[in-house]
């Protein structure tokens, strides 16, 4: 707006008036045409853009490894943020439940005490089950030691195959009196999340 001003001070008005606006009106300067010329670009040797285009692909590669690394470690819980939008659309999110009536409470609690009941029936089977297995087995060791003493030792035997357990020295040992134990090196590895 300055260089309007000044070529309408050096006399482009004529006396009129009119005629010497439109020319100031007409006369356009850009930045464009003020500006400086550009600079040629350097010439880069290729295999410099090359090496440059290596770097950029091996640290997105790093990235991207050290995010799949990291992927596998959850963030703890206590590190989550809710995002802003679920905080203000708590209100439409939380479901308004009707309140249970009496016969639904009633109908529940029945169905637990028949659910109660039908494990405890199943329980009491398996027991019955398991105390005819054990009462058979022992009348049949009883009638075989009637039969038979050697056959009735080399059926309660223990099978060694059937328990392959090895068992060197005594499993319990007493403690040592005075005795120090060693401090161990200590390895802090807990993950440090920043907040960016």
């Amino acid at each position: 707006m300055s260089l309007l001003g000044a070529f309408a001070r050096m006399g482009l008005q004529s006396k009129g008036g009119v005629a010497g606006v439109a020319v100031a009106r007409c006369l356009h300067t850009t930045p464009v045409l003020c500006a400086e010329p550009l600079k040629k670009k350097k010439k880069l040797d290729p295999q410099i853009v090359k090496q440059r285009e290596d770097r950029k692909k091996k640290k997105i590669e790093k990235q991207i490894r050290r995010l799949e690394k990291n992927a596998r470690q959850l963030k703890p819980v206590e590190e989550l943020e809710v995002p802003l939008e679920l905080i203000d659309e708590k209100n439409k999110r939380q479901r308004k439940l009707a309140p249970v009536s009496s016969a639904q409470l009633v109908e529940r609690a029945l169905l637990k005490k028949q659910w109660a009941h039908y494990k405890h029936d199943e329980r009491v089977a398996d027991f019955q089950i398991i105390d005819r297995l054990v009462q058979a087995q022992n009348r049949a060791l009883a009638e075989l030691r009637r039969e038979s003493e050697e056959l009735y030792q080399a059926a309660i035997e223990i099978d060694p195959q059937l328990l392959p357990v090895a068992m060197k020295g005594p499993v319990a040992t007493p403690p040592i009196k005075d005795y120090v134990s060693p401090d161990g090196d200590y390895l802090h590895q807990s993950m440090k999340w920043e907040v960016k």
